[in-house]
């Protein structure tokens, strides 16, 4: 929501400053997002006069000009805008000056040989308006030599204040001015409502859905001059990012962003009958002022008459209708619109408009009368023409609403101990009524405010405008005691997890839960799809967290970084699972760039490789508590991975705990990264939970003997995993073997072609006493017939 500052003085009576007005803002709960005054960019522009303008000696379309810009030093300037001529009082950009439109650095040069000292401007080129056909002609007694923009009253900064769903209120520069008031900062005007003499009949109008459309009022108005608005209301709606269109145009939005009231204007020339607010039809289309064509349904409310559907109701007008230049006799619409249908029919369309922002939050249903006289006033004033009585149709839902409360419940609820008279002068000042005793107050809501409906929302709107500063920090109460543990097995799961990557070197990253479609696709698709997405960007529930984290990556390497370690712990999300489950604990991580620097030891700076995923996946995993040392290697990961150097680790052939490896070049190519980019997903909602016995573990006792390492290298077939091999020899014998590592492997001289030589570590823990030889024999042999078994044989 946008205004500028003489903007909320209309409604506001006030002495204080902009900072204090901002403070105030952001204390009440009405958050200042941005502060923009147009006259900072525009402090080097100031009136000038032309004394004289003859033509460029080497150009047919250029003058040269004398300019005096008030300091008694006249420049000299080439111009070549048609209508640049002596005697014309303009704007003119000094040495020095940077021009808003495109950012350019006005300096002294030569064009086609003549000397040029700054340029006179358009308005486009100061950003004022698109007039882009001549220089800005201003009235000739315009103070020579004075800041234009001060001249001009542009010194207005534009406040821009972030609007919570709740406070429809506020979609007004007059509902701002009034929290500002309760809040101290003045005082609010009155609101002047015209009385409208009407003449002739009233328009014919009905509402045939009173479920969409409870209410419409419409008044016409004939033999109006439609053309500019004047430069007030013009000056405003551009302040604010509103394009003025023409008067009629301009009125209805000027009225919605000053007092919150939405309105539509009809040219009654391109209507056939009446006009009635119905339910749409199947196979009707509305072409709105968009220039987009929508089909309607019979969800839908629209305005039509005999022969179209002309108005998508309460969300936005049709172009053949809507007031033109030509257009001479108008229909002013005032109605209101259930919030709830307007919020699907916007859904349905995918079709947002500041009028949908308005009547969707809930517009004031008090306010049709009101509105429609100012409304039909400015259209009078500015345009001419003879209004006609008014035409009610419907009615607006009007009832009442009270609430019992006691002032002692804001201490009780918010513990800020506020008088009972300072709280009935906040609620009498946001306009909520205030009857009954003290202690037994019925307190009745203002039909602007349908987001209060209990006793606690007064004691937030109390709250608020005392300041939330004034809460006290209150700790809860706790037990005496040791504090029992609150976190559940998952979440200290997810905690350890965390913690290890991040000692591992890792940095945590935050993705959003969505991508888009092309992202979805690149990881085999998406389950679940948004209706109403806030962005296409951000459309699919993501199946992994790869595409968010190598996004991150790409954004991380194009800004300087050499290596980059990012890590996930977040949700995937899926259909159809046999738990009923929809979302997947799951981490992710990816490495990219280089895995050491170069340097004078080492050489060459070293890319990541597939062995670094997998030493991440298996620290990640112990970090879960996953039985790493019975977990089996297998390919067949996903088609994220390079096929030849990627696999997944297992309990079993069908329960896969993690996959990882270098990235596929296709996928790498599609987030824009170069070179080796390994990865990995670890899933955490696969790994076993541990049984609850009851039992505390027993405590840790160390051995009393000295553990017996010993060392043998296997002949195996060179397509033999060594995993396999190592998990062979550790089951060898499960009550003396603790421990089975590969620290060697060899290929080369001594080794038959087709086969390679794997050495493997085996610790060995003896109990009671120590391992007599017969019994290291007989280990020794269990270990070499388990390797035979897989066609290993023992190098002698």
């Amino acid at each position: 929501m946008k205004f500028t500052l003489s903007w909320l003085k209309t409604h506001l009576d006030t002495d204080a400053d902009l900072s204090a007005i901002l403070k105030t803002l952001n204390d009440i709960g009405l958050e200042v997002e941005d502060v923009e005054n147009p006259a900072e960019k525009l402090g080097a522009f100031r009136i000038a006069k032309v004394l004289t303008a003859e033509r460029h000696p080497q150009a047919d379309k250029l003058q040269v000009l004398t300019v005096d810009q008030g300091d008694g030093h006249p420049l000299q300037v080439v111009c070549g805008a048609p209508n640049a001529r002596a005697g014309l009082v303009g704007v003119f950009g000094v040495e020095g000056a940077v021009v808003p439109v495109n950012g350019m650095v006005l300096k002294k040069t030569a064009i086609r040989g003549i000397e040029s000292n700054g340029m006179m401007c358009s308005f486009r080129e100061l950003e004022l308006g698109e007039d882009h056909d001549g220089i800005i002609e201003l009235a000739e007694d315009a103070p020579v030599g004075q800041v234009y923009a001060t001249w001009a009253g542009l010194d207005d900064p534009v406040i821009d204040v972030s609007i919570t769903p709740n406070r429809q209120d506020c979609m007004g520069v007059r509902g701002i001015a009034r929290d500002l008031a309760a809040a101290g900062l003045g005082t609010m005007k009155p609101l002047a409502i015209p009385v409208i003499e009407g003449s002739g009949p009233a328009p014919d109008v009905r509402t045939d859905d009173v479920e969409g459309c409870p209410a419409f009022f419409a008044r016409t108005v004939r033999g109006v001059a439609n053309g500019r608005s004047p430069e007030w209301m013009a000056r405003r709606l551009k302040a604010v990012g509103q394009k003025p269109i023409s008067t009629l145009v301009d009125i209805t939005n000027y009225v919605m962003i000053d007092l919150g009231r939405p309105l539509h204007v009809y040219d009654m020339a391109t209507l056939k009958g009446g006009l009635v607010a119905r339910k749409g039809k199947a196979g009707e289309e509305v072409l709105a002022l968009n220039g987009k064509t929508y089909a309607v349904d019979e969800t839908m409310t629209v305005i039509a008459d005999d022969a179209a559907v002309h108005d998508i109701g309460g969300i936005m007008g049709g172009e053949h209708s809507g007031a033109t230049d030509a257009t001479t006799d108008v229909l002013i619409e005032c109605a209101w619109f259930t919030p709830e249908r307007i919020a699907v029919t916007g859904q349905k369309l995918a079709l947002t408009s500041d009028a949908r922002g308005r009547f969707e939050r809930g517009v004031d249903p008090a306010f049709l009368d009101d509105g429609l006289s100012i409304a039909t006033d400015l259209v009078v004033k500015l345009c001419g023409g003879t209004p006609s009585e008014p035409t009610r149709a419907g009615t607006p839902p009007l009832t009442p609403r009270t609430i019992s409360y006691d002032p002692a419940q804001c201490l009780a609820l918010a513990g800020v101990d506020v008088a009972a008279d300072e709280q009935q002068r906040i609620l009498e000042s946001l306009g909520f009524g205030v009857a009954g005793e003290a202690g037994a107050w019925t307190i009745t809501v203002p039909t602007w405010r349908r987001d209060v409906d209990g006793w606690p929302d007064i004691v937030e709107e109390v709250v608020r405008i005392v300041g939330l500063d004034k809460v006290p920090s209150t700790p809860l109460p706790r037990a005496p005691g040791v504090a029992r543990p609150t976190a559940t097995a998952e979440q200290m799961v997810e905690r350890r997890v965390r913690r290890t990557a991040a000692a591992r070197g890792l940095a945590e990253a935050i993705n959003w839960s969505f991508l888009s479609e092309k992202e979805a696709a690149s990881v085999g698709g998406g389950d679940w799809t948004l209706a109403n997405p806030i962005s296409e960007e951000l459309k699919v529930m993501r199946p992994s967290l790869l595409p968010g984290l190598l996004s991150a990556t790409r954004r991380n390497m194009d800004r300087g970084a050499a290596s980059v370690r990012l890590f996930e712990l977040g949700r995937r999300y899926f259909t159809g699972q046999k738990d009923g489950s929809w979302e997947r604990a799951t981490v992710g991580f990816v490495l990219a760039g280089e895995k050491t620097p170069r340097g004078w030891q080492t050489g060459k700076a070293q890319p990541f490789g597939a062995h670094d995923a997998k030493a991440e996946v298996t620290a990640l995993l112990a970090a879960a508590g996953a039985p790493v040392a019975n977990l089996q290697s297998f390919g067949e990961a996903s088609g994220a991975y390079h096929p030849g150097q990627s696999g997944t680790l297992r309990l079993g052939p069908k329960t896969v705990l993690a996959e990882y490896g270098v990235l596929h070049p296709s996928l790498a190519r599609l987030f824009g990264l170069t070179g080796t980019v390994v990865a990995g997903e670890i899933f955490l909602d696969a790994i076993p939970a541990k049984r609850r016995t009851g039992f505390m573990r027993a405590p840790y006792a160390p051995p009393a003997l000295q553990a017996v390492k010993r060392d043998f290298a296997f002949l195996v077939p060179q397509a033999l995993e060594a995993d396999a091999l190592v998990r062979a020899v550790r089951g060898a014998d499960k009550k003396a073997i603790v421990e089975a590592r590969l620290f060697d492997m060899f290929v080369g001289p001594g080794v038959e072609e087709g086969h390679k030589s794997l050495a493997v570590e085996v610790t060995l823990q003896p109990g009671e006493k120590s391992f007599s030889q017969e019994e290291l024999d007989a280990i020794s042999s269990a270990v070499v017939k388990a390797a035979e078994k897989l066609g290993g044989t023992l190098r002698g």
